[in-house]
């Protein structure tokens, strides 16, 4: 799914003219502070498409002529093109505040086509602009809104909603677009899950950049304990909550659980542009642990480690294998694990801190090197 940045244009790429707030000239236009800087490196090394979202007061009316109109706006849709930000989409209601059209910001009328939640990933996108109104448009979008308030009453006497329920859908407050960069770099890789069915109810939350962070519980003190070194060791932040029916076995709720990680993984890594690909391997006291995996893509598993009990903790130690197995066919990945020692609790924890460590070598990514590790063109 596309994530999406719906981005203002006065007062947020552009300067909004004083006195009359319209830009109805070349003379008028000038550019927001380092916003081609940084809206070259969004464009570029995130994953965001870009929507150019604006009210253009009476536009085409007497007040506001188209004539005078155009000329700035291409001028400015011909800059950012010019630096590689290009726009899928420009949006213009061109009506009055008191025409409570439903094309006019704050509601959605022009932006019907991005609550397709299988193409879109709204609750992950942002609405980037400078009137409360914009904040209260992310609220009625369900995504997040980036707030470059210099007046943070600018558009008060038109929200429609109740105030603090628009600022709660603020994520960041900055006039700054190196801090606005920053920010969204650091949300580009963070996705989501809830995968219900009548044996699991499973929500997981992955940071593919984050440090580590993890709150997981899943019925399963064993697999929590597996899962635990996937976000340490890979320096990822990892949040899961599971609900099986354990009274039945945990076959359900292990292999749930992964197919739902591996899924999570892919929608995490978005286009995949500038990531390593693969990575590999560790030793654990008497064990070596070995793990390779490739997200070109595809899915296999090659598995060559035996165990000689039949549950370490509370888990079965035949769900090792489905359980990676389960991962790879979520993720599209090719996972290659071998593991050998004697001590059973070790090789299985030596196989998850490989895993983890294999993560975080093939999703890092190179903001210098922003295209697909593949001579295919695609993964």
């Amino acid at each position: 799914m596309k994530k999406v940045l719906f981005i203002d244009r006065d007062g947020t790429l552009v300067l909004e003219p004083p006195v009359d707030y319209q830009l109805d000239s070349l003379e008028k236009l000038e550019y927001y502070p380092k916003v081609f800087q940084y809206m070259a490196k969004i464009a570029s090394e995130l994953d965001y498409e870009l929507v150019m979202v604006t009210n253009q007061d009476g536009l085409g009316t007497d007040s506001f002529p188209e004539d005078t109109f155009w000329p700035a706006q291409n001028k400015v849709i011909s800059a950012f093109e010019k630096e590689g930000v290009v726009f899928s989409d420009v949006c213009i209601d061109k009506t009055f505040p008191h025409e409570n059209a439903e094309t006019r910001k704050p509601r959605t009328g022009l932006l019907t086509k991005y609550f397709n939640k299988e193409e879109y990933d709204l609750q992950n996108s942002f609405v980037l602009g400078d009137r409360i109104t914009d904040m209260e448009l992310a609220k009625n979008l369900g995504a997040k809104g980036i707030f470059l308030s210099e007046d943070p009453e600018l558009g008060a006497d038109e929200i429609e909603a109740n105030k603090q329920t628009i600022l709660d859908a603020i994520a960041l407050t900055s006039t700054d677009w190196e801090k606005i960069y920053e920010f969204l770099k650091l949300q580009d890789r963070v996705a989501e899950i809830t995968r219900n069915t009548n044996e699991t109810k499973i929500y997981i939350k992955l940071n593919l950049d984050g440090s580590g962070k993890n709150d997981i519980s899943t019925g399963l003190d064993f697999f929590d304990h597996m899962l635990d070194q996937i976000g340490r060791h890979g320096a990822m932040d990892l949040t899961v909550k599971v609900e099986g029916d354990l009274h039945v076995d945990e076959h359900h709720t292990i292999e749930d659980t992964m197919i739902a990680l591996g899924e999570l993984f892919a929608k995490a890594l978005g286009n995949k542009l500038g990531i390593e690909r693969y990575g590999f391997c560790l030793p654990m006291d008497d064990c070596l642990a070995q793990v390779a995996v490739d997200f070109g893509g595809r899915p296999w598993l090659v598995w060559d480690a035996n165990f000689k009990r039949e549950k370490i903790g509370d888990m079965p130690t035949e769900m090792f294998l489905h359980l990676f197995k389960s991962f790879s066919d979520g993720a599209k990945c090719n996972l290659n694990i071998k593991a050998e020692g004697d001590n059973e609790h070790h090789k299985i924890e030596g196989i998850f801190k490989a895993f983890a460590k294999a993560m975080k070598m093939a999703v890092k990514r190179d903001v210098n090197k922003m295209f697909l590790p593949s001579t295919k063109g695609m993964l």
